[in-house]
């Protein structure tokens, strides 16, 4: 009877085990294609990771330098002005001609990018100096590949070179170093690696690195005092009120980058020029220029801001930029990242009035900000840019942060050096 009922128990459970066991078999088969599809990805996302990393990473980047003349364009003195619309135009051609000629070739992959760097003259006519980036996986065979670069060019120059008339036989190729060569491809003033937007300075608004590459922080005994603007890879531009205390250069340093905490290169001073007619408390010629003890190499995050010319004027109720470590409100604390404030110029006639500063605003002084107040240069942004793009985005230094009443208050805007009033005066301290 027992197992008579064992049997027939085994009977009812044969059909159940048999549709357990295929369902364990399919959950088996499932987690199995599941397991596998798994880690291929896994897998693939290791291959794709190294790929990139390659791609990123495994290249070896090579410069060259090339020189040419070019016969049917005249010499310009414009030429040496990289902001100015000939110049533009020229290195437009140029890099056009170029980047057209590796991106049809074999070398597509290869080019990154060229920039013209230079134009000098020979019997009244513009010779050109390129700059040329590549990145090669290719280590052991640099000679192969710079030649495959030489010929393509050359090939370049004996094809057709559209507007521009090339003499072929001025040609001068040579490779130069990484340092030198990353310098010169940032060499133009007034130009960013990045674009982002942002409006506050006194109520906080971080940059972010290379948004302000020409951005500098004068230091005494390596604490922050004053900020600053590269003006060429030796000259920084400042307010003179900076140094009331102490003018001595031994004391005095100055970091470039993003933090204070952490800054990218630093810099001893080697001599500080205060305007002659400069006298504290008094607000006029508040401005100095500062030779830092050895030249800085360009790169994407640090640049020169260009300087206008003493005619440039800039329309009130423009837009411009202020930036600087100052605190984020009166007497408040210095931040460590670099802050940003988008701001209004306002005209002179307007800060003069009853209302605003009552009539103290001399021609060397510009007004920005808003009568509502809300954003200003605060404590600590002094000596630093008000910045204000173009219509080709290229930046020029408007201001140097001078004064006002405390920060960001109604009616009492930020009040600036206004550096095409100047402009003469920096030219002859500096040269430039």
């Amino acid at each position: 009877m027992e197992k008579g009922q064992a049997q027939w128990r085994e009977k009812i459970r044969t059909p159940l085990q048999n549709r357990r066991e295929s369902n364990t078999k399919m959950k088996l088969t499932r987690y199995g294609k599941i397991s596998l599809g798994v880690l291929m990805m896994v897998i693939a996302a290791v291959v794709i990771g190294l790929i990139v990393y390659f791609v990123a990473y495994g290249k070896t980047p090579f410069y060259y330098h090339i020189s040419f003349k070019v016969n049917n364009i005249d010499y310009d003195s414009k030429f040496q002005k990289p902001y100015s619309q000939e110049y533009i135009e020229l290195n437009g051609n140029i890099v056009f001609l170029i980047n057209e000629t590796f991106h049809r070739s074999k070398l597509r992959r290869q080019y990154v990018t060229s920039h013209v760097v230079q134009v000098s003259q020979a019997r009244g006519k513009p010779v050109v100096h390129t700059v040329l980036k590549f990145k090669s996986c290719y280590k052991n065979n640099t000679a192969k590949f710079r030649d495959r670069i030489k010929t393509t060019l050359h090939e370049m120059l004996k094809g057709d070179t559209g507007s521009l008339r090339i003499d072929s036989s001025s040609f001068k190729f040579a490779d130069i170093a990484m340092p030198a060569a990353e310098n010169l491809l940032h060499v133009c003033c007034g130009h960013r690696t990045i674009t982002p937007s942002g409006n506050k300075i006194a109520g906080g608004m971080d940059a972010q690195e290379g948004e302000w590459p020409w951005q500098a922080s004068l230091q005494q005994n390596n604490v922050h005092r004053c900020g600053a603007t590269l003006i060429s890879n030796s000259w920084l531009v400042t307010a003179a009120h900076c140094f009331i205390e102490v003018s001595d250069p031994k004391e005095w340093n100055v970091s470039f980058g993003l933090l204070l905490s952490d800054p990218q290169i630093q810099r001893g001073i080697k001599d500080i020029i205060i305007h002659e007619r400069y006298h504290y408390p008094a607000h006029d010629n508040d401005i100095a220029v500062v030779h830092i003890s050895s030249p800085v190499l360009y790169s994407s995050n640090i640049r020169r801001a260009c300087l206008p010319e003493a005619t440039v004027t800039f329309p009130p109720n423009s837009d411009a930029v202020v930036t600087g470590w100052g605190t984020l409100k009166f007497n408040g604390k210095i931040p460590n990242i670099l802050q940003k404030g988008l701001v209004k110029i306002i005209d002179n006639k307007t800060c003069n009035s009853e209302t605003v500063y009552g009539g103290v605003i001399t021609p060397g002084m510009l007004c920005a900000g808003f009568l509502k107040g809300r954003v200003d240069a605060c404590q600590g942004d002094s000596g630093g840019p008000l910045v204000r793009a173009d219509s080709k985005g290229i930046w020029f230094l408007a201001g140097i942060v001078s004064w006002g009443d405390e920060c960001a208050l109604p009616n009492k805007p930020g009040v600036y050096t206004r550096v095409t009033y100047y402009r003469d005066w920096i030219r002859s301290k500096t040269g430039l």
